[in-house]
């Protein structure tokens, strides 16, 4: 069994055939999927996929390319929705120097309300970071400081040193589609090195189709297989000790048992 733990089911890539997106990802047994919120508005939908399909769950949050954009009420709705059921985290959430849409004091103001709220509420946070390693890693110090930490590194491109640290941290390591690229020797070596018991998978889709089916326009949760077989791979162990584990880290951090 497979645990997407990144999916964007809400996006409208997907609704035209949502159901049989669902239904193709158990045939290939993904048995959970994590529909990620990006805005207010896409958290509320998240909740309400997990609500009529079973085995995926929600996650709720404000991305950080449009916390410019919120609302006045839109983190009284996400501290609302977070108590919702069927959510299971906190996302995404993070900072992004890359593509620059967001001020960045105020992606910052908005990565930490996610944090302080994971510490307060229980519910793990999931985290977008591109172009900013050492500035995600001094607000997780800060907020280690604090008190114990429960995350996701999503969708990691960072160095091995990184990895390191986060999972000191106490996070997990998530890797997608992007670690099967042929250009991708240096993240896959980086994989080798983060202890299996902090390993998770993810598709992230519809984006980073993964190897051999990259050439797909649209990224599917059945998808993650690949991930879980290039991993596998990598580590030199059969794909199932793999699925075995990041299904049982995926439960265990989104209190699944």
């Amino acid at each position: 069994m497979y645990f997407d733990t990144h999916a964007h089911l809400d996006q409208d890539a997907f609704d035209s055939d949502r159901a049989q997106v669902i239904a193709r990802a158990r045939a290939a047994g993904v048995a959970d999927v994590i529909a990620m919120g990006v805005t207010a508005d896409s958290s509320a939908a998240c909740v309400a996929i997990a609500r009529e399909y079973e085995g995926v769950h929600a996650a709720v949050g404000i991305q950080p390319n449009y916390v410019h954009e919120v609302g006045p009420e839109d983190w009284d709705t996400i501290v609302r929705l977070s108590r919702e059921p069927g959510v299971v985290a906190l996302g995404e959430t993070g900072l992004d120097r890359y593509w620059d849409y967001a001020p960045f004091d105020v992606q910052q103001d908005y990565f930490d309300r996610h944090l302080r709220l994971s510490q307060q509420s229980g519910l793990p946070f999931i985290v977008h970071m591109r172009e900013c390693e050492e500035d995600i890693l001094v607000m997780l110090r800060e907020a280690a400081a604090r008190g114990p930490l429960s995350g996701v590194m999503h969708s990691f491109t960072g160095p091995a040193e990184m990895a390191a640290e986060c999972v000191e941290l106490g996070l997990h390591i998530s890797f997608a589609g992007m670690v099967t690229y042929k250009k991708s020797d240096g993240l896959r070596a980086v994989s080798a090195t983060v202890p299996l018991d902090r390993l998770l998978i993810e598709t992230d889709s519809p984006y980073l189709s993964p190897e051999p089916v990259r050439k797909i326009r649209r990224n599917e949760p059945a998808h993650v297989v690949y991930t879980c077989q290039c991993l596998a791979e990598v580590r030199g162990v059969p794909v199932d000790v793999v699925a075995a584990a990041t299904t049982s880290n995926a439960r265990r951090l989104f209190k699944l048992d």
